[in-house]
């Protein structure tokens, strides 16, 4: 009699890199235009998130739009820049 060892493959997934994106203020657009742009640019922000993300760039400089998988932070920080605001992304820590 034989004994065989098996070797059992690991398969957990590891989660894909999220990234933060960033508005920053700019002194171009009004309040008005950055909170509708906001709005459109990222469906699931509500008016108040929205006043809240633009009132934290105005007075701090920076503030956070949404964390999410790199193609779509992309996506975002592409739009809210084609609509003239100025966005960056960083990867989260």
């Amino acid at each position: 009699m034989s004994v065989e060892t098996l070797e059992k493959r690991s398969t957990s997934r590891k989660l894909a890199p999220r990234y933060r994106v960033l508005l920053h203020n700019d002194d171009f657009n009004s309040m008005e235009y950055v909170v509708q742009v906001l709005m459109k640019t990222v469906p699931s922000l509500t008016q108040p998130q929205a006043v809240n993300i633009m009132m934290e760039a105005h007075a701090t400089g920076i503030a956070l739009v949404i964390t999410c998988a790199q193609e779509h932070a992309e996506f975002y920080s592409d739009t809210l820049k084609n609509h003239g605001l100025t966005s960056t992304i960083e990867p989260e820590e």
